[in-house]
């Protein structure tokens, strides 16, 4: 098995722990999709955001991208040092991009969720799906990252 699908597996099986742990049992009623209630003001700051993290990767400042991380993520990783030694080993098309695409903007478990598509450092072509959670103060973080490999393409 490729390292890269490994890695994505064993970070798969992490995300979909927490999101087990942190699901909400949801009333079998027509709810308005969450992303078509987002304002221009909310999308433009999601992808602040993921782009402000991204930067903050690329110049090795890792407090800084440890800081758009959700409070949950913070608290699971504890320091910022922990926090980039995980994405250094789980995400490095995120962490090392060589182009960043913003795509769609999609609603999954409730949550607005920013796709990318990202070419990573060996050229490998993956789509990140950034899930965004609100902050009391109105400001954005990430919850979670998924990278999918977009089969055998790359660039």
């Amino acid at each position: 098995m490729r390292t890269w699908m490994a890695t994505w597996l064993g970070q798969l099986n992490i995300f979909l722990a927490i999101a087990l742990t942190t699901s909400v049992a949801v009333a079998p009623v027509a709810i308005a999709d969450v992303v078509d209630q987002l304002s221009n003001e909310d999308r433009v700051a999601i992808r602040q955001t993921i782009e402000s993290q991204i930067a903050a990767f690329k110049a090795d400042d890792a407090d800084l991208a440890f800081s758009f991380a959700a409070p949950m993520i913070q608290n699971r990783f504890g320091d910022s040092s922990r926090f980039v030694a995980m994405v250094k080993r789980g995400y490095l098309p995120v962490y090392r991009p060589r182009q960043v695409e913003f795509s769609d903007l999609l609603d999954i478990r409730g949550k607005p969720t920013q796709r990318l598509v990202v070419v990573g450092p060996d050229n490998d072509v993956f789509s990140a799906y950034y899930m965004m959670e609100q902050q009391v103060d109105g400001s954005w973080r990430i919850s979670a990252c998924i990278l999918r490999p977009l089969g055998d393409q790359s660039i």
